[in-house]
Formats: structure tokens, sequence, C-alpha cells
């Protein structure tokens, strides 16, 4: 296998350093679609060819599929070629458990379906659902075990409120954080609000969803996406702009949450080895900074507009 290199950034203080944009494995488990093994594999072996060697998934995915089609699509990959992210605690639509013996249960099956002796980064998934309490004083510690005896290397959180992520950073340590669909055209949040707490910590950062979940596309929004009506209004103002100057929103929107300084990655996903061949083209050519511009103006009266998700007292 032939492997480009992209730019790597720091993932806080873990010793890991990422490429600016990885591979995200949701759709392997056809969280989105009904997927053939064949693309399964083309995918994964793309995104690695092209230097997207983190690859993030849960057992959430697909529940449990994601994380079997990626041990068969590595099982000939030296382990040295890639970095694994996983999750725990989130299993199906509303199943939850981040309790210490599931943590430990977990944390050994996803070492099994992957096929590896190690995982690289561990997050408690969507932590938003439960309360804090439980993820600070039993979920972490709990994952701590499992990092003092080889199984993971940097620990930390995923979750969509911005909330979550500074009130469990101030009360235990961690190694790292997830967010997705808050570092976007659309949406700045994970950098205006957690950034600046989480930084001078040393707790890396990782943002996902740079199309906030196809709203910054020319692809029909999902059923089931939560964006308002004006926020989806100004996203397809936004799209239409982009076509008449003859660019795909999707490539401003990648370049955009690629191109933060202070954030490690950005995760991707897809099941369609075309998509990734894209999307490295795409980073590998400069921002148009006159159409950023004007496209940020067109999203400036729905800046930041998001919705909530889990226990209210999380948002």
């Amino acid at each position: 296998m032939s492997i480009t290199t992209l730019p790597t950034r720091p993932l806080g203080n873990t010793g890991l350093d990422l490429p600016i944009l990885s591979f995200g494995a949701s759709s392997l488990g056809a969280e989105f679609r009904n997927v053939e093994m064949s693309e399964v594999f083309a995918s994964v072996h793309a995104a690695l060819e092209l230097g997207m060697n983190l690859i993030d998934t849960s057992p959430y995915y697909g529940r449990g599929m994601s994380e079997v089609l990626l041990g068969v699509a590595l099982k000939n990959v030296p382990r040295d070629q890639y970095m694994l992210c996983t999750k725990l605690g989130r299993y199906d639509v509303q199943h939850f458990d981040f309790s210490a013996k599931r943590v430990a249960e977990s944390i050994d099956v996803s070492l099994h379906r992957l096929g590896t002796d190690h995982l690289d980064i561990v997050l408690c998934h969507d932590i938003e659902f439960v309360p804090l309490a439980q993820i600070i004083e039993e979920t972490i510690p709990a994952v701590k075990a499992a990092k003092q005896a080889g199984k993971v290397r940097a620990i930390g959180i995923s979750g969509y409120p911005m909330k979550v992520f500074n009130e469990v950073a101030s009360q235990t340590d961690l190694d790292c954080v997830m967010s997705y669909n808050q570092y976007t055209l659309q949406n700045t949040r994970l950098v205006d609000d957690v950034l600046p707490h989480l930084k001078p910590k040393g707790v890396g950062v990782m943002n996902a969803g740079p199309f906030a979940a196809r709203l910054l596309t020319n692809a029909e929004l999902p059923s089931w996406h939560k964006d308002s009506t004006e926020v989806k209004q100004a996203a397809r103002s936004a799209a239409e702009l982009c076509q008449s100057r003859g660019v795909d929103i999707a490539k401003l929107a990648l370049q955009f949450s690629c191109n933060h300084p202070d954030l490690a990655t950005t995760v991707s996903g897809s099941a369609n080895p075309n998509n990734i061949r894209k999307w490295a083209e795409w980073i590998s050519e400069p921002i148009d900074e006159e159409l950023l511009g004007d496209v940020l103006k067109v999203l400036e009266p729905v800046h930041n507009i998001s919705h909530t998700e889990g226990l209210p007292e999380n948002n």
C-alpha cells in the first residue's frame, strides 16, 4: 500500500499526532444506508492510502457492525500504520450503560472485534444522556484502569452540548474530547466556548461532522435532521452562493473545519471511496478566502444556533 501523508497536529499532551482529516467509520455500520462489503474495504483502504490514519468508530455504529467490519478490513494492515478511536457507553438509540463493569467488558469486546491488543483513544460516547456525576465518579476511573493495563492510550469524552466538556474537564483529568457539528461554517461554538478552557489544560480537541449532517452540502437533508428551518434556509442560500461561483459548499465546509490550528483533527465518514478521494483533494487546495467571507456573511444571522441533546441539565 503506497501511503500519502497528511499534515498532522498533536492531540493535546497525549503524544499522538493526528492527521488533519480522519476517517469516520459510522457509515460502515450501515447507519445511513445499506453498504456493500466491497465499499467498506475500499473506503478503509482509500482512507489509509490518503493519510487518514486515525479511524473513528463505536460499538453504537451498526450495533457493533462497524467495529467488526473494520477488524476484517484492517486484518492485513500493519498495526503501526493506523490509530483507532472507539467509544463506550452508548450501545443503541436509547441504551446507555456507563457502569464500571460495562466499561471493562466494552473495551475487551472492542479489542476483539477490531483484532488488536490496544486502542489508541477511547471516548465515553454521548455523555449528555446520563448524569455527569456517573461519568466523573465511575466511568472515567474505569477507563483509566484500562489505560493503566495497557489496553488504551488516551481517554476522553464525546457529545453534542458544549456544557458537558467544560463540566467534566473541570472535575477530572481527560486526555481529549470529540465534538461533532460544532465547528463548521455555521457553528463555531467548539472553538468559542470550549477550546479556551481545554487548551491550557493540555486536553486534545477533536472535531467531527464538518458537513453538519449534510446541512453544508448539496445533498437532501435526512428526515432526522434537527436544525431549525431558519438554519436550513440560510445554509441553502450559502450553498446556492457557492454554486454560483462554481464551488461545492461541501468543499468550503471541509476546508474550513480542517483549517483551525488548535483542533487536532476533523473526522468525516463515508462508505464511498470516491468521496474520500475527493476530500483528500479538497484539503490539499488553498481555501478561497473571498468566498469564505461571503458565505460567513450569509450564515451570520444563524451563527452558533444549535439544538439541544440529552438531559436538560446537560445543555
